[in-house]
């Protein structure tokens, strides 16, 4: 029994033991990860206390992720073409700015809604080029061998860092204000930064890197859409995070309307999500399997089964409890097209591949946020809930009804696409 706890653990931390770079980017994002939970958390209440309106927590989800969706397939351009780890460092001090601005409008009381507006707008312009670079560092970081085991591994942390920021978040907005939320998030940017810093570029994977020729945004999009591998499960992902993964503007509703619940109990039922993201995180790390569209599949089955139930959940009791199985679930689909995109990417294209990605992810915040936010606060967060999880559930039937006729067709770059995505003048990075 204790061999196999031992060679359980080994397997889990498999990335984080081969590679001191990524041990220090782990532990970086796991500090600043729970500074940006209780920053997400606390923004979404600040909103809900200026305006008392599901419409105005979707238009600010919409703002803070809606440049994605416009600018992150040019962050994915930067991404292949400069160093990565410049560019998080850049952003990651950028990021850090923006919270410090927020608890100083809060701390003074001058915050008005606009102001709040605005800065998740500025927010989601850095997100736009942080998270393609983000995305695919992590090959650079452990090598595609270990990739799988790596996100797993990250996703892991964030999502442990879900269960922590909100509850914390909770209870200073409930004992000493919001301010100091976003005070703790612009200080755990440090924690990123200093490892970005320290890690050793000899221990680094070289990836190759797109050339400075014009053309590369349009010969990446060109290239998803004729990879099978690649389409397919972006297709799904633009559906499902549109219309699906729209817990920001959801929670914050059902505590307060449908369970008359305050802050504090807002924050735990965030972070009964992000107790059973964590475990689909590890799971998914443990179990290091080469993605699927099958697994796609299953996954959203049991959003969409676990979402059905939180809709019917007669007490917050039963909600907090089968919030746990949406958050895993939701991981686990997240993970697998995540790992799926990475790997059957060309190194010179990964970072546009992964702004696509991250488009689809958050960059669909903006269409999908404010219509899911009007639709519960005219018919409530529980029909919201419904049919949410019927979508998800619709979908991943789908997905599993064509996966074998997915397997046949497997379709390949066209051979005009290769030059724009290599070029003669594509070079290792340093």
């Amino acid at each position: 029994m204790r061999s196999r706890l031992l060679d359980a653990w080994r397997r889990i931390f498999r990335a984080a033991r081969g590679s001191r770079n990524f041990r220090l980017f782990l532990s970086g994002q796991f500090v600043s990860a729970i500074g940006t939970w209780m920053t997400f958390t606390a923004t979404s209440w600040l909103v809900l206390t200026l305006t008392h309106s599901g419409t105005a927590l979707g238009i600010n989800s919409a703002l803070a992720f809606g440049p994605v969706l416009f600018l992150g397939p040019w962050g994915g351009v930067l991404a292949d073409r400069f160093d990565k780890r410049r560019i998080l460092t850049i952003t990651q001090t950028s990021a850090a700015v923006i919270s410090l601005v927020l608890a100083t409008i809060v701390f003074t009381d001058v915050v008005a809604l606009w102001m709040v507006f605005a800065l998740s707008l500025a927010s989601g312009c850095v997100l736009s080029i942080d998270n393609p670079a983000r995305q695919s560092f992590y090959v650079e970081m452990v090598g595609e061998e270990k990739l799988t085991n790596a996100v797993s591994l990250n996703s892991a942390a964030f999502t442990g860092a879900r269960i922590i920021g909100p509850a914390v978040a909770g209870l200073l907005i409930a004992t000493v204000g919001m301010a100091i939320c976003f005070l703790l998030d612009g200080i755990s940017y440090a924690a990123v930064v200093a490892a970005l810093l320290a890690m050793r570029p000899a221990e680094m994977h070289p990836q190759q890197r797109s050339s400075r020729r014009s053309g590369h945004l349009i010969a990446g999009l060109r290239y998803v859409w004729s990879t099978d591998e690649l389409r397919r499960p972006l297709l799904v992902m633009a559906v499902v995070f549109t219309f699906v993964f729209q817990w920001q503007v959801l929670v914050p509703l059902l505590a307060t309307r449908t369970f008359g619940a305050g802050p504090g109990e807002f924050g735990i039922l965030s972070a009964a999500a992000g107790i059973g993201s964590f475990f689909g995180a590890i799971t998914a790390a443990n179990r290091n399997a080469r993605p699927t569209m099958a697994r796609i599949g299953v996954s959203l089955a049991g959003v969409g089964i676990a979402m059905t139930l939180v809709a019917l959940a007669p007490t917050l009791a039963v909600a907090l409890v089968v919030m746990v199985p949406v958050g895993f679930f939701a991981m686990t689909f997240m993970i697998t097209g995540n790992t799926m995109l990475q790997l059957e990417s060309k190194p010179q294209a990964r970072g546009r591949v992964m702004a696509l990605y991250g488009a689809v992810f958050l960059g669909s915040t903006p269409i999908g946020a404010p219509l899911i936010g009007v639709l519960a606060g005219g018919l409530g967060p529980r029909v919201a809930f419904l049919g949410c999880g019927l979508l998800a559930l619709g979908v991943g039937a789908g997905v599993l009804w064509r996966r074998t006729g997915a397997r046949r067709s497997r379709a390949r770059p066209v051979p005009e696409l290769v030059p724009a995505l290599d070029g003669p003048e594509a070079a290792p990075a340093a």
